[in-house]
């Protein structure tokens, strides 16, 4: 699936050098960010409620192509006490007529994936702070794009990978840089979560799930399953990968080599159809061919000699599970049963409960914001997520999450695809940084503000 046939020919075309000066750039520290939301829907309301609860923020424009959706976006704000914003539900490209608003100066971009990039964009080109939801790339020239618009610019830019603010997570990454770990070996996380009700549903039954999908769903049912249909390699490899690349310190003295992809047979979305109470062997999805495997399974190979492993698994019945796997020289952490070893430390060969560690190795953004986090979405990591965004425009200050990152995890999609398309033969990633990263320090979680 081309991105490029589906979003209007020179979206994001020419994006390197020739653009004009961004009018919005933030040059000093701010105590209030005027920000909008491209995209109100299911992730777009949850994250809007999160920035609703913040003093900080005044939310002055909106922008859903579901009038519907965004009205309750609308009186969400309204409810807020945060005024009455400006709404924008004109065709898809209204979102451009947002971005020109002088009262402007942020945006998060919580729309289908396939546009993420050219709003993105666009949204960079006008000096507009970008908060980008997470997805994988369709080619690697998206990639390009983005890094290239943002080096451009230098319009703010952060991706909103919520899980590398997961508490058990953050106090592993405390673990790790105190080296209880040892020096990191070999990592391993992934998006293990039964999705066949949200990419099957007919809008009857919202949670139950139904048979349909592209016109006839409901929600992300609209949009997502297409990508199962056309595409073969780990559509949302941000989940695992992010975290445990904060471990090893991707683009920031160390990055992603090279990776190799292998994809199982596709069964299970099929399978889901014919035999759900709405489907059945005559229903017409039944002669869906989904190309993509049920389970694929990447290799990353760093410049420093780590391995990654990353599983997508999200078309099978299952429980859910990232998968998360920290193993060095000294001993692993597994978050699937919530243990560990340290040699020296844990009774020999034998599992230990990982509780007293991640107590006393607590993050001190968890100490310090629990109760804020305390109702946001994802088990709070929602809070934390734009609470970095918020303070580091405020502050002036780097991203924590930034283009370097987006780039590099979403580029696992594409490159993905492309291994296993080739017998899960090795592709070189790209060095989205040009060598930067070499020198760059590492700064994500390093104090207890954001």
């Amino acid at each position: 699936m081309n991105r490029r046939n589906f979003v209007k020919s020179g979206v994001v075309a020419s994006t390197a050098l020739s653009m004009a000066s961004p009018t919005k750039l933030f040059a000093q520290k701010k105590n209030k960010i005027k920000i909008s939301m491209i995209g109100t829907g299911a992730r777009g309301l949850s994250q809007l409620k999160v920035l609703l609860f913040r003093d900080d923020i005044e939310v002055t424009a909106l922008c859903d192509v579901d009038k519907d959706v965004l009205d309750k976006a609308a009186a969400m704000v309204k409810e807020a006490g945060k005024g009455k914003p400006a709404l924008y539900s004109n065709g898809p490209e209204d979102y451009k007529n947002l971005l020109s608003r002088d009262d402007v100066e942020a945006t998060l971009i919580c729309t289908p994936w396939l546009w993420h990039t050219p709003m993105a964009i666009d949204a960079m080109k006008k000096g507009v702070a970008v908060g980008l939801e997470v997805a994988g790339a369709t080619d690697i020239q998206e990639c390009w794009d983005l890094v290239d618009t943002y080096e451009a610019t230098k319009t703010p830019f952060m991706v909103m990978e919520n899980v590398c603010y997961r508490r058990d997570v953050m106090a592993i990454l405390n673990m790790v840089r105190a080296d209880l770990f040892g020096e990191m070996i070999h990592l391993e996380g992934g998006y293990q979560h039964d999705l066949r009700h949200v990419k099957f549903n007919n809008g009857s039954q919202l949670y139950g799930g139904g048979v349909e999908f592209g016109e006839k769903g409901y929600s992300e049912a609209k949009w997502r399953t297409s990508h199962s249909v056309n595409r073969n390699g780990d559509l949302y490899p941000t989940h695992g990968l992010g975290p445990v690349g904060s471990c090893i310190n991707n683009n920031r003295g160390n990055r992603f080599s090279f990776l190799t992809s292998t994809a199982t047979k596709s069964k299970g979305l099929h399978n889901y159809i014919v035999e759900h109470e709405n489907g059945g062997e005559e229903h017409p999805n039944a002669d869906v061919e989904f190309r993509l495997g049920d389970i694929i399974t990447t290799v990353i190979k760093t410049v420093n000699g780590e391995t990654i492993m990353l599983s997508h698994d999200t078309n099978l019945p299952r429980p859910y599970s990232l998968g998360f796997r920290i193993q060095g020289t000294k001993g692993l952490w597994m978050d699937l049963n919530n243990s560990l070893y340290i040699e020296g430390k844990s009774p020999s060969h034998q599992w230990e409960a990982d509780a007293a560690y991640r107590k006393e190795y607590d993050h001190p953004l968890w100490k310090k914001y629990e109760k804020e986090a305390s109702g946001a979405g994802h088990g709070g990591m929602d809070f934390f997520v734009v609470h970095a965004f918020i303070e580091a425009l405020k502050r002036d200050e780097p991203m924590p999450l930034d283009v370097y990152d987006c780039a590099s995890w979403a580029a696992v999609t594409c490159l993905s695809e492309e291994s296993i398309a080739k017998g899960s033969a090795p592709v070189q990633f790209p060095d989205f940084t040009r060598g930067k990263w070499m020198k760059r320090k590492p700064i994500f979680a390093l104090n207890d503000q954001y």
